[in-house]
C-alpha cells in the first residue's frame, strides 16, 4: 500500500551519502566489466584480439569515463567555510533525471562488454542507447513541437462567445 500524503524530501547529507554510494557502486561495475573483458578478451584470448576488440575496449573506456566523470560533477557537494555540508549535490537516485540516463548508457555498456567475450557481434546491441535517445528526443522534444497547435491560445472562444455566436446563426436561419 502506497503511503497516503505528500512524499517526503531528502535532505542535503542523505543525498550526499546515497551519492557516493551509488558512484561507488556504478564503478564498481564498470571495473569488473573492464576486468572482465580485459582478461578474457586481451589476456586468455590475446592471440586472437583483433584491431576490433581493442577499439571496442576503448569506445567501452571512453562511454565509462564520460558518464561517471557526468555524473561524479552532478552529485558534487559544496562545503561552506566551517567544513558543513552545504549543498549535497544533484540527487542522482532521482527518477526521470539525467543521471537515470547515464546510469543506463553505464548498465548497457557493461552487460555488452561482458557479453562481447563470447562475440563481437553483440556490440551491436550498443546501438539500443542511440535508438532510446531518439526516441526521447522526439517524444520530449520534437513530436510535441510538430504535432502542436499552430493557432495562438488567445483567439480560441470561450464558451459564451461561442454559444452568442450559435444563436445568431440560428436568427439567420
Amino acid at each position: 500500500m502506497a503511503p497516503k500524503g505528500k512524499a517526503g524530501t531528502k535532505g542535503k547529507k542523505q543525498i550526499f551519502e546515497e551519492n557516493r554510494e551509488t558512484l561507488r557502486f556504478y564503478l564498481r561495475i564498470i571495473l569488473g566489466a573492464s576486468a572482465v573483458y580485459a582478461v578474457v578478451n586481451l589476456v586468455i584470448f590475446y592471440p586472437a584480439a583483433s584491431a576490433w576488440t581493442w577499439l571496442a575496449f576503448v569506445f567501452s573506456s571512453v562511454v565509462y569515463g564520460t558518464s561517471y566523470r557526468s555524473m561524479n560533477s552532478m552529485a558534487k557537494p559544496s562545503f561552506a567555510e566551517d567544513g558543513s555540508l552545504a549543498d549535497g549535490g544533484i540527487d542522482l537516485n532521482m527518477e526521470q533525471g539525467m543521471a537515470e540516463h547515464l546510469k543506463d548508457v553505464i548498465l548497457l555498456t557493461a552487460m555488452v562488454q561482458v557479453l562481447s567475450c563470447f562475440s563481437l557481434y553483440v556490440w551491436y546491441f550498443w546501438l539500443l542507447a542511440p535508438g532510446r535517445a531518439l526516441y526521447l528526443l522526439w517524444v520530449n522534444i520534437l513530436g510535441p513541437w510538430f504535432t502542436a497547435d499552430s493557432s495562438p491560445a488567445g483567439q480560441e472562444p470561450n464558451e459564451k462567445k461561442q454559444r452568442r455566436q450559435e444563436r445568431r446563426q440560428m436568427k439567420r436561419f
